[in-house]
């Protein structure tokens, strides 16, 4: 189901000015941002690390990232709002959650290079920035999930002695349907109208403003020009910090509760217990891969291993929409059969998403062995 951008705050359409002109500031060298006009894919690698000091490679980096932003943000300027550009519009906030995770993360984790307080402060903003801007196309994803998960539970054959029945949702599928439509419908909507708020803040436009000034000039902590690490090579001053982000994923990792006794219990009153601590070695794996990518270097099995940490995130919050459904008050227990099974069926991919994970991380299946890093 494609995101709606043409819903006001009640739901009617807004007029031609409702989306707020952001007036992003033009990166130098900066390309067009619509569609097969020149703008850098979603998918294109960054340039290819050039060898100097590791100032120079971290501002490449960084430079890079915060030109790719500012597209995506005049690309969201020229389409939000407008009916006929919905895929464009979603296509621009993808290129901003992915470019905005990058520049965060790095900051994170090169901090120590960098203008701490500076490095901070813009990494805040710019998660802000992306949960802002992303916030309905998670719940229109949201949605989409829950509706397909139901209706593959709804069309699956039925057993011949009748035991496929007990896991179908039955008569109540089309109400469940139609009640996690309308609140995740509702929640989307106002996402929408937070964001075109926001969209005119002034909050907002700092955060444009101190990205254009990334795309040309980086705030770089003393040292890493003129101390040791600006005389050393780049990716020997570099390598401590992207090492230390990977002993944290690892000690993450380690502290999650592996083995058929610890997913077992997804099923039950303490069902997401243990979500926030995968959500969390999410995070930290993101800052692994993306120093990763600030050293030119890729680990294929962490790449898939963060796939199946994606999966596990959706379907987890799909199983919470399904459950915050589930307690509506005066529903017909038909609607909450159903809702209850289409939760069942989402906590059952979150353990499957983890298994998944288990696998890669552990490949020969042993939590003994040492995990898969690059």
């Amino acid at each position: 189901m494609a995101p709606r951008h043409d819903l006001t705050a009640d739901g009617s359409r807004p007029s031609a000015a409702a989306a707020p002109r952001t007036r992003v500031p033009r990166a130098a060298g900066a390309g067009s941002a619509r569609l097969g006009t020149g703008g850098t894919g979603g998918d294109k690698a960054p340039p290819a690390p050039v060898a100097g000091t590791a100032g120079e490679l971290l501002s490449g980096y960084l430079h890079h990232q915060a030109a790719e932003l500012l597209r995506a943000l005049r690309m969201h300027e020229e389409t939000a709002g407008s009916p006929e550009a919905v895929t464009e519009t979603a296509h621009a906030v993808r290129l901003l959650r992915r470019a905005a995770r990058r520049i965060s993360a790095t900051l994170h984790t090169f901090r120590r290079l960098l203008d701490p307080a500076w490095a901070d402060e813009l990494s805040a903003e710019l998660n802000w920035l992306s949960e802002l801007l992303t916030r309905e196309y998670d719940y229109a994803n949201r949605l989409e999930r829950l509706l397909s998960a139901l209706h593959r539970l709804s069309s699956a054959p039925e057993e011949s002695d009748g035991a496929g029945a007990a896991g179908r949702p039955g008569v109540g599928a089309a109400r469940a349907g139609a009640l996690l439509e309308r609140q995740l419908t509702l929640l989307r909507t106002r996402a929408h109208s937070a964001a075109l708020q926001a969209l005119g803040s002034g909050r907002f436009h700092a955060v444009a403003d101190a990205v254009a000034v990334l795309a040309s000039e980086v705030p770089l902590a003393g040292d890493a020009l003129t101390g040791a690490a600006g005389h050393r090579p780049a990716h020997a001053a570099l390598r401590p910090s992207a090492e230390h982000a990977h002993r944290r994923l690892v000690d993450a990792v380690d502290s999650l509760p592996f083995g058929p006794g610890a997913l077992a219990h997804t099923l039950t009153a303490a069902e997401d217990r243990y979500d926030g601590s995968w959500h969390q070695v999410g995070l930290l794996l993101r800052f692994v891969r993306y120093a990763q990518e600030v050293l030119g270097e890729e680990s294929p099995p962490l790449s898939t291993a963060a796939r199946h940490l994606r999966r596990h995130r959706e379907a987890a919050d799909a199983a919470g929409a399904a459950a915050t459904a589930g307690r509506t008050p005066r529903i017909a227990p038909a609607t909450a059969y159903a809702l209850g099974v289409l939760h069942a069926d989402q906590r059952h991919e979150v353990e499957a998403a983890r298994l998944a994970f288990c696998r890669v991380w552990h490949p020969a299946g042993g939590a003994d062995h040492a995990p898969v890093h690059a």
